[in-house]
């Protein structure tokens, strides 16, 4: 298995826990916060749809301005949100030659400033293991939220 083929079958895998826990956050609490020095859990999704946005402009294109913001009114219109994103980036995906994948470069900017340059594939998996990382913020928040952690590597005590 190639690389990009590695990224597609983990891509698939990390769909429907992401946003099962998103659909899991109550949307009257997305205010939350654990600390003042943590995002709040609405900026937290705002930051995972936001990089759907850049997983398509990777995917595309050799420079992509990194998106910091993406309005959305509730949980379920951001679950709603994830999933066609998600689908619109695996199409993509599925499009995209080993040669555009392995061997040419994406610029990252950051409000307009080169922040990175890596290779495509570096620059997808950046992005992903980020999306990982904060989708187990918002498992961490769930809880205290007055929501039910869904399940995403297997059972939880709220799923039995």
């Amino acid at each position: 298995m190639n690389n990009l083929d590695f990224f597609k079958a983990c891509w698939n895998n990390e769909k429907m826990a992401t946003i099962a826990m998103i659909q899991a956050l109550p949307s009257d609490r997305l205010v939350y916060q654990p600390h003042p020095v943590n995002r709040t859990a609405r900026e937290i999704v705002s930051h995972l749809l936001s990089h759907m946005v850049d997983f398509k402009t990777i995917l595309q294109f050799n420079t992509c301005d990194e998106t910091l913001d993406f309005d959305f009114m509730d949980s379920a219109m951001a679950a709603y949100q994830m999933e066609i994103f998600w689908n619109e980036v695996t199409t993509l995906l599925n499009n995209t030659s080993i040669e555009a994948w392995e061997n040419e470069t994406v610029e990252l900017l950051i409000e307009g400033k080169p922040f990175v340059t890596l290779p495509r594939s570096s620059m997808m998996w950046f992005f992903f293991f980020d999306v990982i990382h904060h989708r187990g913020q918002l498992s961490a928040y769930v809880r205290a939220m007055g929501g039910k952690n869904p399940v995403v590597y297997g059972f939880t005590a709220d799923s039995k």
